[in-house]
């Protein structure tokens, strides 16, 4: 359930089992791994490379610098909610996102307000944001694509 907005992405999810503590209601570290699983499927949908060659094969990474999490009601098992993904920001080596859970009836369970920071893998430090990504958020003016666009190859001599 995506949308032709890259900074919007959202996805319908049933609230599992394996998702709750004993009092059947979601445990809340488990709202975290739903929303990297969003993370990671807005990267497949809005990259052609997708998530697994962004981090494996390009050898970035988006590891989470700040997180602000606001729990307004509960989830139970066996409930159907609506994930939600806003890009807020893209800063020079972040992004700052909203995400969310509501009920399908519109009823807000849970918010986030995240920043990841671009990061090179190898080196463990951040980077800037990388350029497939700052092209599919639209983050690239028209007049700068020359200007900071990755140099073209060389044309083969005649």
């Amino acid at each position: 359930m995506s949308s032709p907005n890259p900074r919007l992405f959202q996805r319908p999810h049933r609230i599992r089992f394996s998702e709750c503590d004993p009092a059947g209601i979601v445990f809340y570290p488990q709202y975290f791994v739903l929303f990297n699983d969003l993370m990671e499927a807005w990267i497949d949908e809005i990259l052609s490379m997708g998530f697994a060659a962004y981090i494996i094969d390009q050898r970035w990474g988006l590891p989470t610098v700040r997180l602000e999490a606001d729990f307004k009601a509960v989830s139970r098992m066996g409930d159907d909610v609506l994930l939600s993904l806003r890009v807020l920001k893209v800063g020079g080596r972040s992004l700052t996102l909203a995400l969310d859970c509501t009920s399908v009836a519109g009823e807000l369970r849970m918010q986030v307000l995240q920043t990841v920071v671009c990061t090179d893998l190898a080196l463990h430090r951040a980077i800037p944001v990388p350029w497939p990504l700052r092209v599919a958020l639209g983050a690239v003016e028209e007049e700068q694509l020359g200007a900071t666009a990755p140099p073209a190859a060389p044309t083969p001599p005649a």
